[in-house]
């Protein structure tokens, strides 16, 4: 099966920018070895350049938002994302980021800064109320991860118009309200997400 760029999920046009991920999630078919999300194989074998995913794009304004998500974490590759988000404003389309919330702890710089007035909104999967439950379900490599994506969540709302933290209901020792309340507390929006259900 021909690997997916660039997907349609309703009216968006989702960007697959990388499988990398800082991430090991035990929920995510990555970690299955299942490729497929939708009819779509998001299974990469290079990191394309900017311009390949900007030719793919088209006009911008045909979708309701260009969404960064794809089969790993968007901001690992941070200047293309930049490039093509730029791209998309300048053409009057909408961005969002689908984001574990590690950038800043990954790249050892407030990333946030780069993506004011490019990045319209961003959705931060919490995926748990604690970090010993966030290291059970995500796996993360790096040290101090789920300080850093609070620390992260804290201080998106400075730079993009619409913050959303998410946990996935369903999974074990996850504590859903736990989650919306942590969320709300630091100054931002919370949606439950359903296990497999994307877009």
């Amino acid at each position: 099966m021909k690997q997916t760029l660039v997907y349609d999920i309703g009216e968006n046009r989702y960007i697959n920018l990388t499988n990398s991920c800082t991430l090991k999630c035990r929920f995510c078919p990555k970690t299955q070895n299942n490729p497929i999300v939708h009819q779509y194989n998001l299974g990469l074998d290079k990191n394309p350049s900017a311009s390949e995913y900007i030719d793919l794009i088209g006009d911008p304004k045909q979708f309701n938002e260009i969404v960064f998500c794809g089969f790993g974490e968007p901001t690992m590759r941070i200047e293309v994302l930049l490039e093509i988000a730029e791209f998309v404003k300048q053409n009057g389309g909408r961005t969002r980021l689908n984001t574990d919330g590690l950038a800043n702890h990954l790249h050892k710089r407030n990333v946030l800064a780069d993506m004011e007035g490019l990045i319209d909104a961003v959705s931060v999967s919490m995926n748990a109320q604690s970090e010993n439950v966030y290291k059970k379900h995500c796996q993360p490599s790096l040290e101090g991860s789920f300080k850093a994506m609070l620390d992260f969540l804290k201080m998106a709302p400075e730079y993009i118009p619409e913050v959303t933290a998410t946990a996935i209901e369903g999974l074990e020792d996850v504590d859903v309200d736990k989650c919306r309340e942590i969320a709300e507390g630091l100054g931002v929006s919370f949606r439950k997400r359903y296990l497999d259900v994307v877009g």
